[in-house]
């Protein structure tokens, strides 16, 4: 979106005592192709984007004009001393997340904080016992959640439709990063932490898994593999291409993919392929629910249907508000036909974090104990691949 002509951003309001109203007062940190979805989710469940901080007061600066926001912020002192933000909306890269979002809570501010919500399950742990003891909402986008057809299959399992399970297992694959080409900060483990592949995508399918099926993972075998072995130092935003020419190459540690297998707490085998070299998959998401009546099948490239399968025979079940579960219904905010997908999920989502704002408890929304959930897993998966013996998944 274009600036209008003249509009130039202020820097800094930390002096201004706004008045607190129902509609949340808002501050992104961190201005790249997440805290753009961030913005827009935002603004779409009704909350105003007071500013921005980017990684530095020009690029503050000059995405406060890009967005049209009123204040470019000149470091995080300044957003969590502004008395009128009410909701602090944490969009930096993975090693920043705990300090900010922590910080954010003690000064009174609740929280959205991009996952992982940290590099480590200790340092995890550290936040949600702060976000506990401050009384205050700290969510973390697990978005998949908020497809329609995902909240129809849980509201069947709910209903017993499935009976026992007998194996739960899929894959999350992507390929942006499958040439030695291309970069991003992820790829350093300073800036993402020790795992990139899992803790950025599957950590997505654990949860939705998890929660759908309800069950919880006890524990683990992970192998993983790097199959790129240098890449370009320089780090480019996600998505956006090659690295330029010319920049100098550093070798890679974290994790290009990897499988995992584990069992739940009752025994059934779990298995999942995560990763981000896989040509021509760009965000494929897909899991397989078996069950000793039915089994079902999600796949997050195809978000508008459910597979179900039965001894006899198949169906597909569609988004359809009339005929979906309450549930789903809710999620669906134009009518069967009309494709709903993954900036609905995100909007909903943060429709759902503001509403717990505002003392409400919608279902299933994620929070930084979920957060802890995936950073314990993220743990077990690292531990055991470097061991390479079946794990422990604690918590």
């Amino acid at each position: 979106m274009t600036a209008p002509t003249g509009h130039t951003p202020r820097i800094d309001t930390t002096h201004v005592r706004r008045p607190r109203t129902p509609r949340p007062r808002v501050a992104v940190l961190g201005a790249g192709m997440i805290a753009g979805v961030h913005l827009r989710s935002a603004r779409a469940a009704g909350a105003e984007v007071v500013g921005v901080l980017a990684s530095s007061p020009q690029r503050s600066r000059a995405a406060a004009r890009n967005w049209q926001v009123e204040v470019a912020y000149p470091d995080v002192d300044a957003v969590l001393g502004d008395p009128g933000i009410d909701v602090v909306h944490v969009c930096t890269p993975n090693h920043l997340h705990v300090s900010q979002a922590r910080d954010a809570l003690l000064a009174g501010k609740h929280v959205i904080c991009e996952k992982p919500i940290a590099t480590s399950a200790a340092d995890a742990l550290l936040l949600a016992d702060t976000a506990a003891a401050s009384g205050l909402v700290a969510t973390v986008p697990f978005v998949y959640r908020y497809h329609p057809v995902v909240r129809e299959l849980r509201a069947r399992v709910s209903a017993g439709d499935f009976g026992p399970w007998q194996l739960l297992h899929g894959s999350y694959l992507q390929d942006w990063l499958l040439t030695p080409e291309h970069t991003n900060w992820r790829v350093d483990p300073a800036l993402g932490g020790a795992s990139r592949a899992f803790a950025d995508i599957g950590s997505h399918w654990f949860d939705l898994v998890e929660w759908v099926a309800g069950v919880r993972l006890a524990e683990l075998l992970a192998e993983a593999t790097t199959t790129v072995a240098e890449r370009p130092a320089a780090g480019n935003p996600s998505f956006s291409g090659p690295a330029p020419a010319g920049s100098s190459r550093v070798p890679v540690t974290t994790e290009d993919a990897l499988g995992v297998l584990g069992r739940t707490t009752d025994g059934v085998l779990v298995s999942a392929t995560v990763s981000q070299v896989s040509a021509g998959r760009k965000n494929r998401l897909w899991l397989e629910l078996d069950g000793a009546d039915a089994s079902a099948v999600f796949d997050q490239e195809l978000p508008e249907s459910l597979w179900l399968g039965y001894r006899n025979r198949t169906e597909t079940v569609v988004r359809d508000p009339s005929s979906n579960s309450a549930d789903a219904a809710r999620l669906s905010i134009v009518p069967a036909g009309h494709a709903q997908g993954y900036l609905e999920c995100f909007e909903h989502f943060v429709k759902d974090s503001y509403a717990a704002v505002h003392g409400e408890a919608p279902d299933g929304l994620p929070t930084v104990l979920d957060g802890l959930r995936s950073a314990r897993l993220v743990d077990a998966v690292m531990t055991s691949a470097d061991r390479r013996a079946w794990t422990t998944v604690h918590g």
